[in-house]
């Protein structure tokens, strides 16, 4: 897909009034966030409230409240009852700002980025939970901010700050936990490979591996407060599934529901934005690949098959299907979009690899592929979401110019 060409002021000026448009509909859809509680939106607001009679909270209050993810959200949206009294308004409006930050950071027409920033735009918007959620007090707009501000700081080589915004993450919604691990695990095989190499032990940098790991083990300090994965009137109140009150509890199928996930709201979309026939010519001769990912997926779908339950779109969609057959090929051929899409050594498919190992203690929901989307998204209207490869990084070095870093050889 190409838009036309224009100048950066232009894109710039259409960029302020679709954005402007986009969400003065938007609030006015939500009654300029004044509207009724919707869903979880009740019970996330009557959980604020009990954060809300002081402004830092009790070592108790962190322990024991009504909710199965962590309690950072919850700790805003209390402080800003305890400052401005303005009921859950302020709450939505705290996420309809972060929704537009987002937007500004991997929408803005900067320098090197074209036209790939609208259209990258485009695919976020094309997720329907961003802008549903984007005016709603869920905790889904601060859970992705701070994975974004991980990334951001991240491929600007501020380690430290990466850091402390994947502790923040985690502190919003343990299953955060995928994204400072991946980049963890991506960072130690660039690392290896240097070493295997006979570059010398001296050019590995250690940060840029240690930071996601410190933040990482930050959820054993949550797990230690709580006795557990969760508070425990929280998997007392709520209609809570076994695999997420025992650690040792998985359902492999999960993955498949996960990537089919990532095939719909990533992987069609960027196909449509971005060049169709190239990226089909490409394939041509990894035909081998193609067949080998296709079996070895088909085997583990026999093995492990997709959870028919859960919610979302998506899951709502194969319930329509009349026979299990049909689901089971409907998860398939989704799962294996995201499968070969994601199956070079680089640092997004590690991102969607941990992801989706962590939706194995989930509830399969489509809902809460959003972060993720969030980040593929921001690496590709930076053009880094190809650059971060295993083997290239070898040879290449991260620069910083007009806020964007960027490769030189």
């Amino acid at each position: 897909m190409k838009i036309p060409s224009l100048n950066r002021d232009q894109q710039k000026f259409l960029f302020v009034l679709s954005i402007a448009v986009i969400y003065i509909t938007l609030v006015a859809w939500l009654n300029f966030l004044q509207g009724p509680t919707w869903w979880d939106e009740k019970h996330f607001w009557e959980t604020s409230l009990t954060f809300s009679d002081r402004l830092v909270p009790s070592i108790n209050d962190l322990r024991d409240y009504g909710e199965l993810n962590t309690p950072l959200p919850f700790i805003i949206f209390g402080a800003l009852e305890y400052f401005f009294h303005q009921g859950i308004f302020a709450g939505r409006l705290l996420n309809l700002i972060l929704s537009l930050s987002m937007v500004f950071i991997i929408g803005w027409p900067a320098r090197g980025k074209g036209g790939r920033a609208i259209l990258c735009l485009i695919g976020l918007f094309l997720c329907p939970y961003y802008l549903w959620l984007s005016g709603r007090l869920y905790t889904e707009m601060i859970t992705s901010f701070w994975v974004m501000m991980g990334f951001v700081a991240y491929v600007r080589n501020r380690h430290f700050l990466s850091c402390v915004a994947f502790i923040l993450a985690i502190a919003s919604r343990q299953y955060m936990l995928a994204f400072p691990v991946a980049i963890m695990a991506y960072e130690l095989m660039v690392a290896i490979l240097k070493i295997i190499r006979r570059r010398g032990i001296i050019l590995v940098e250690p940060w840029r591996w240690l930071a996601p790991l410190i933040a990482s083990a930050s959820i054993f300090g949550w797990f230690y407060l709580f006795g557990g994965l969760a508070p425990a009137t929280g998997i007392t109140v709520r209609d809570t599934p076994e695999l997420q009150e025992t650690i040792w509890a998985v359902t492999p199928g999960g993955i498949i529901n996960f990537l089919s996930f990532v095939g719909v709201y990533i992987v069609i979309p960027e196909f449509i934005l971005f060049q169709p026939q190239n990226r089909l010519q490409a394939l041509k001769p990894k035909w081998r690949k193609v067949i080998c990912i296709a079996v070895i997926l088909l085997l583990f779908i026999l093995l492990f098959p997709p959870l028919f339950g859960g919610s979302g779109n998506i899951n709502k969609l194969a319930r329509l299907l009349p026979y299990d057959i049909l689901k089971l090929i409907f998860y398939y051929c989704l799962s294996l979009l995201a499968c070969i899409r994601f199956s070079q050594p680089d640092l997004i498919s590690t991102v969607v690899l941990f992801n989706s190992l962590v939706m194995m203690k989930a509830h399969s929901w489509d809902r809460y592929i959003l972060p993720l989307v969030i980040v593929f998204w921001y690496l590709k209207s930076t053009g880094l979401a190809e650059e971060f490869n295993i083997f290239k990084q070898q040879d290449k070095m991260l620069i910083k110019e007009d806020g964007v870093t960027k490769f030189l050889s």
